[in-house]
């Protein structure tokens, strides 16, 4: 085990494949090399394109560099001398960098050989102690993120301590690989893109719709017994209201161009929040009609750089599963605490039970009252132990307009996934004067906390193919079973089996091609059908089929009113 921290020792590493790729190509320029959450990456600027060739090279280069044990020593230097010994040796997006330095801060440089970089540290103590890495893949990145400016090269790759934990999360990527959405949604016919249509957006193809509905058919019923009512609201809004919520102010980058009607600007909505509280306050709201509980599958566009769209997770065009919490200072607590309990409720019936929550606290500059940040705050710290969650606390890591709870779900090859988000916002009900009349009978200020459940129908749909492999339990799955007639003799049986399954409410196929027995049950292997059910002679003189489970093998013969029973069991269970 590293006496060093993860973050220490990747940040690290970046910086010896920083030094590694001065040696192979001396006309570099580099940008930055942070950590991140599952490894680290560098940005570089040369005359070389690379391939992913070049990263053996690196990699082996990197490797005499270690072997070499050459230390990671600090320097400090003044504003003037930074900028001229980064004018000479040419480090012109390093300069910019510099420039980013307030005045009166240190500024610090990292030497590892003859490689000198800009950074605050900290770093493990020499080359030989950076553990065990790999170089994953290269991407293009534009300085600062902005298409504007230069494109830069981009070297991914991952370090751990150890070669055991390098290779545990080597597998790991494989795995991610074989259940990568994109290409699954691909094979089983779910959802597509279109250039033709515009980058981001999804074109839900009818298995893929099905699953959709079936999940949001579950939501809404679950919110109605939950104590929620649905609501539904426009697509766009007018630009009075977006002024109102600050939107326009604060998040317009993120916002599409505007239409007019009427005279009048119309943006397409980022986010439903603002249409939630024109409904809240339609009328004079009393104590006695709170809490306020609203929920809607609202769907919301935002603008995404191209570069980081990906597949389902992250897109330009979204159904948020949205919804607000209206209450009063008592009723926080326990409001906060069933929302806690309902999350957990609704991921273990999805088939999530590794859950952990975080909660982000007060930052320095904030809206509100101090009195409401710690009434939010001790709800949400009370509300995470009532439900025996494992927390992480970030101190000051709130919006500027509340605290909040992530929960963030482990999926089956332990990827870790931000899913729910529990937001108190204090901005919205100051900027839309929001109040109810108390029992003393003057107007008092309600609560308000956003609630994203799933987060958005997409991204969790992404998620959900992902940790399932495609091959959803059986409640989710578009195709339940498939009847399988071994020849054209027993099509009229197996016509009856498949009208009876599908009078039940069964999802079922007939393959009734002429294909072998062996090619329709490869395909629907293929299909991550869980049910094969083969009729042949035997099975028509039984009055019966010869069950095939995904999960369980052959069944063997059954009678027909048996499989039924089963396959209603298990969606019951939802296995």
């Amino acid at each position: 085990m590293s006496k060093f921290p993860l973050e220490t020792i990747r940040h690290s590493v970046a910086h010896l494949m920083a030094a590694a790729v001065q040696d192979i190509y001396p006309d570099v320029k580099f940008d930055i090399g942070p950590s991140t959450a599952n490894g680290f990456y560098y940005d570089f600027d040369m005359a070389h394109r690379l391939t992913p060739e070049d990263l053996k090279t690196i990699e082996n280069r990197m490797k005499k560099l270690c072997n070499q044990k050459l230390a990671f020593e600090q320097s400090e230097m003044s504003r003037a001398d930074a900028e001229q010994m980064l004018a000479e040796k040419n480090q012109t997006f390093k300069l910019e960098r510099l420039a980013d330095i307030p005045e009166g801060d240190k500024i610090t440089f990292y030497h590892c050989g003859d490689f000198i970089d800009l950074c605050r540290g900290p770093h493990v103590e020499h080359t030989g102690q950076t553990g065990a890495f790999k170089l994953l893949n290269i991407a293009g990145s534009y300085f600062r993120g902005n298409e504007n400016n230069p494109m830069l090269q981009r070297i991914y790759g991952t370090a751990f301590p150890d070669k055991k934990a390098l290779n545990d999360y080597m597998r790991q990527v494989e795995e991610a690989k074989k259940r990568d959405h994109r290409k699954l949604g691909r094979e089983l016919d779910l959802f597509s893109f279109a250039d033709s249509v515009g980058p981001g957006l999804v074109l839900w193809h009818p298995k893929g719709s099905l699953i959709r509905h079936i999940f949001e058919t579950f939501w809404k019923d679950q919110h109605y017994r939950n104590g929620y009512d649905l609501l539904n609201t426009p697509h766009i809004g007018k630009s009075e209201l977006w002024k109102t919520s600050g939107h326009l102010d604060f998040y317009s980058d993120a916002m599409y161009a505007p239409m007019e009607i009427d005279n009048s600007d119309y943006y397409t909505k980022p986010m439903n929040c603002p249409f939630h509280i024109e409904i809240y306050k339609s009328k004079m709201r009393s104590y006695r009609e709170l809490p306020l509980r609203w929920a809607e599958l609202g769907t919301v566009y935002r603008y995404e750089k191209s570069g980081v769209l990906h597949g389902l997770l992250r897109v330009r065009g979204f159904t948020q599963d949205d919804a607000h919490i209206i209450c009063s200072a008592e009723q926080v607590e326990s409001e906060i605490a069933e929302v806690l309990r309902f999350s957990l409720e609704m991921w273990k019936a999805f088939g999530f039970s590794e859950i952990k929550a975080y909660l982000a606290t007060r930052p320095p500059k904030a809206v509100g009252e101090p009195e409401r940040w710690a009434t939010a705050i001790t709800s949400l710290e009370k509300a995470v132990k009532a439900v025996g969650l494992t927390c992480e606390v970030d101190e000051g890591g709130g919006a500027f307009y509340g605290p909040k709870i992530d929960l963030k779900i482990k999926d089956a090859i332990g990827r870790e996934w931000q899913t729910s988000t529990i937001q108190f916002d204090f901005n919205l009900p100051e900027r839309f004067d929001m109040t109810y009349v108390g029992d003393d009978g003057k107007k008092h200020r309600p609560y308000m906390i956003h609630r994203a459940l799933l987060g958005s129908i997409e991204r969790f749909f992404g998620i959900l193919v992902e940790h399932y492999a495609g091959a959803f339990p059986l409640w989710l799955a578009p195709v339940q079973a498939v009847i399988m007639p071994i020849t054209d003799n027993q099509h009229k049986f197996a016509k009856d089996v498949y009208n009876k399954m599908r009078q039940r409410g069964l999802r079922v196929e007939l393959d009734s091609r002429s294909e072998s027995i062996g090619t329709k049950i490869k395909d629907a292997r293929n299909q991550r059908i869980q049910y094969m059910l083969v009729i042949g002679e035997r099975e028509v003189e039984a009055g019966a089929v010869a069950v095939r489970s995904r999960r369980e093998g052959q069944l063997g013969a059954i009678a027909i009113d048996d499989a039924i029973a089963k396959l209603e069991e298990d969606i019951v269970k939802k296995i």
